[in-house]
This record gives structure tokens, C-alpha cells and sequence, in this order.
């Protein structure tokens, strides 16, 4: 199988249902911003982090392949035949249990920080902030997606905020109030 088709060379793309659709469409932007959220999350474990925290991550990557397929699927039908692609409400708890986990370690919040710290940490802001472009392109769709796919992406983007705080703590680097 080669890797090039050459079926976008004319700036369309297919959906997961076949339909064509230009690459400029709302659903593919909403896609990609998920496609970059998962390259970021990629560049953070690269900074070999900590087991536990690679191995969170690494659902999330899969938890990210999971939501664009189902973004790239408007007449939801690849979670009736592909049962990894499909993220519920246990996925959002899951999300929350593992903020709270982490939370519980670190100091309170007194005030707005400044993005930073280490490479990983760095990258786990950056990621946040895609996290939530991602976000505003899910929710401006139509028809409207599943809302439980926008409430993953919403808890999701507070996860990795914990996470960059606590890459940022384990590795010593300070965090910088504003």
C-alpha cells in the first residue's frame, strides 16, 4: 500500500461515510486541530517523562484518534462497528479522576501562571491551547456533534493543565505568576 493516493490533490478529502469534502470544510479543521493536539501530546512524551504520566498520556493519544474518527463520522456509524473509536461519559470520569489524583499533590493555585517550566511542561500548555481551538471548531459544527465528545475535550483541556503543572513540579521548574 503506498502512502500517497493523490485523491486529495484537488484539495477534497473523504469522510469516514465516503462523502468528499473540501479540505477547507468545518469537520476536517475540526479533525486536524485534533491531529495537532495529538502531535503535541507526542513532543511531551518525548521528553521521556515519568511511567505514570507517559502512560496517561499515551490514552489520551488514543482517546484523540478515537474523537477524530468520530468527528470524520457525521452519520455516527463507525462506533456501532469499531468500539475502540467510541469515548463516553466513563472517558470524561476518567478525566476528572485522574485531575483529582494529580491535583492532590500539588500546591493550590493563588494565582494565574504563566505557560513554561520544562520542555514537557511547555509542551503540555501549548497542548492545552489546541485542546481548546479544538474545542471552539467541535462546537461550532452542524449539525451539533455529541455532547459528550465536547465535554471530554473541555475536561480535557483542565487535564492538561494539571498534567503541565505536574510534569513542571516533578522536574523542579518553577511556576511564574502573573
Amino acid at each position: 500500500m503506498k502512502l500517497y493516493t493523490r485523491t486529495g490533490d484537488a484539495g477534497e478529502t473523504s469522510l469516514f461515510d465516503g462523502t468528499r469534502v473540501s479540505k477547507s470544510d468545518s469537520r476536517v479543521d475540526a479533525y486536524g486541530e485534533v491531529d495537532e493536539l495529538n502531535a503535541w501530546l507526542g513532543l511531551a512524551r518525548a521528553s521521556r517523562l515519568d511511567d505514570d504520566l507517559d502512560a496517561e498520556i499515551v490514552q489520551l493519544q488514543r482517546d484523540l484518534f478515537a474523537l477524530g474518527a468520530q468527528l470524520a463520522d457525521p452519520a455516527d456509524k463507525i462506533t456501532d462497528r469499531v468500539t475502540k473509536a467510541a469515548l463516553g461519559d466513563n472517558d470524561v470520569a476518567r478525566l476528572e479522576q485522574v485531575i483529582d489524583r494529580l491535583e492532590a499533590d500539588l500546591p493550590p493555585l493563588r494565582r494565574f501562571i504563566l505557560a513554561g517550566g520544562s520542555p514537557a511542561g511547555a509542551a503540555l500548555h501549548v497542548a492545552r491551547t489546541v485542546c481548546r481551538r479544538a474545542e471552539r471548531r467541535m462546537v461550532a459544527l452542524q449539525p451539533p456533534i455529541d455532547a459528550v465528545l465536547v465535554r471530554y475535550v473541555n475536561r480535557l483541556s483542565d487535564l492538561l493543565f494539571v498534567l503541565a503543572r505536574e510534569v513542571n513540579h516533578r522536574a523542579g521548574a518553577a511556576e511564574t505568576e502573573w
